[in-house]
């Protein structure tokens, strides 16, 4: 029995941030929810790059369904590396990434992060998920119960995400059969921090219209304060209806990715095409994938679903180049009076010295804008302030500490420590102190003991930190995206 999705999905910023980088994209085929991280810094660019990368596999002919929604997230995982490497400025974004693809009578769903997936099954409700957090994994080794978790202050350090911190995140993938009447929510962490299990079931059973139960469950987000943004996709199982139209190929919808995918690297292009594209099938855009695609503000990168079309919609479309004005054929002829060649060589000699001039003195002015410059680092394993930037000319560092601090690498969560190992831009001293502050709050606790004959295994290390914890507060130290985390 081939199936598909009845859906609905709304995101909201929620009562304390001042941007949402939540997205999520749902159709006839695929759903997926993506919580992006960084603060200020590409939180929403992450996930939005995410979805909309993943959004092309919303058809229900993908010659390997099993396996296609995983290598797309891994391929979503290395654009966001290529994001990164043109703009240095979105270093240290990630995004968790939960989602479900619909094969007949099967469901694929992949999964990274602590965004959840809950289904309702024959009366039986529960969550399909494993958060990826520091948190569970204290609880999965007996180190802590089930009900400390909430007030746990670690709660929110990620173990795993999507971002460039790892070329090959570790994927939770997992196949369910399913037939028509299921229930299903995927939804970003903003939601579960503050609703209990039990009052999201509630809501979720209620005998009401798909987007009446999504419009609920945001509220009493909303209601508890919502602290972080709340993003929520609700959608049930049916069986395929298969019409006339949906078996015609759409000539526009090809033109558009043919156009896309000869796109050379880096070119800017139109969000149009990309909006040309998803308007092909029905389907529901929330957040800050939404955003991007109305407004061109935040850079995407897309795929087709036969080909890679990678494009970076920096600010829309380049413009295009303005024709020079045409030359009547006697300004190509040289008048009767014209100075000969020898008698131009001085204004040659004094642009070579101008320019000469203009050299000594950009070297000058970079210099000194060199040393107006902070960043925090490290020395000797521990976190130190650093004058000037994080580079060298050969021999010749152009940095030097500034100060130094007791607080230790080995402490702190894996994500934090990999921005500060690649050195995090302050915009002066003083911003540079707050930094340090964030850090020290983010420490991470020393394990309680455990029993000699159960000795834990602590070799890995936390990944990121969303939410309130290290990631987000020491994201605002660069600047470059749109919007703004408090």
């Amino acid at each position: 029995m081939a199936l598909e999705l009845n859906f609905a999905a709304r995101s909201d910023v929620g009562r304390v941030r001042s941007k949402n980088d939540d997205s999520a994209y749902v159709g006839r085929y695929l759903a997926v929810v993506a919580d992006g991280m960084g603060g200020h810094v590409g939180g929403d660019v992450a996930s939005a790059s995410v979805v909309l990368d993943l959004a092309p596999l919303d058809r229900n002919d993908l010659p390997d369904p099993a396996t296609a929604l995983a290598d797309e997230i891994q391929s979503a995982n290395l654009i966001l590396n290529d994001l990164v490497h043109d703009n240095p400025k979105l270093a240290g974004m990630g995004t968790t990434c939960t989602a479900v693809l619909v094969d007949r009578n099967m469901l694929h769903m992949a999964h990274i992060g602590d965004s959840r997936a809950y289904r309702i099954k024959n009366g039986m409700f529960e969550q399909l998920s494993a958060d990826h957090t520091f948190v569970q994994r204290l609880i999965d080794e007996g180190r802590i119960k089930p009900e400390d978790a909430e007030s746990h202050p670690h709660k929110n350090v990620l173990m795993r995400v999507l971002g460039d911190v790892d070329a090959s995140p570790e994927l939770d993938v997992t196949s369910f059969e399913t037939e028509p009447g299921e229930r299903w929510l995927l939804c970003s962490d903003g939601l579960n921090a503050v609703v209990d299990d039990a009052t999201i079931e509630k809501l979720l059973r209620a005998d009401k219209p798909l987007d009446d139960i999504c419009r609920d469950l945001v509220e009493e987000t909303l209601n508890r304060g919502a602290p972080d943004n709340v993003t929520i996709v609700v959608f049930e199982t049916a069986q395929a209806k298969v019409t006339v139209e949906d078996q015609q190929p759409n000539e526009e919808l090809t033109e558009s990715a043919l156009e896309v995918s000869k796109a050379r690297e880096g070119e800017s292009v139109s969000a149009a095409l990309l909006r040309a594209d998803l308007a092909s099938r029905p389907h529901l855009l929330v957040g800050a994938a939404e955003l991007a695609t109305d407004t061109d503000q935040i850079p995407i990168v897309t795929r087709s679903s036969s080909q890679k079309r990678a494009a970076a919609l920096l600010h829309g479309a380049s413009d295009a180049a303005t024709p020079a004005p045409a030359t009547s054929s006697d300004d190509s002829e040289l008048d009767d009076d014209a100075v000969p060649t020898g008698r131009r060589t001085w204004p040659l000699l004094t642009m070579v010295g101008v320019f000469l001039i203009l050299f000594a003195t950009s070297i000058a002015v970079g210099f000194l804008w060199i040393r107006g410059q902070y960043y925090v680092g490290t020395t000797d394993d521990h976190v130190a302030i650093y004058q000037g930037v994080p580079q060298a000319l050969g021999p010749l560092e152009l940095s030097s500490v500034e100060e130094t601090t007791e607080i230790p690498l080995s402490r702190l969560p894996g994500y934090s420590r990999q921005r500060v190992e690649d050195g995090l831009p302050a915009q002066d001293l003083n911003h540079a102190h707050e930094i340090l502050m964030d850090l020290e709050a983010a420490l991470i606790p020393e394990a309680p003991p455990v029993s000699p004959t159960d000795p834990p295994d602590d070799s890995d290390i936390p990944l990121a930190a969303n939410g309130v914890t290290a990631s987000a507060s020491i994201g605002g130290a660069t600047a470059g995206a749109t919007g703004g985390n408090p």
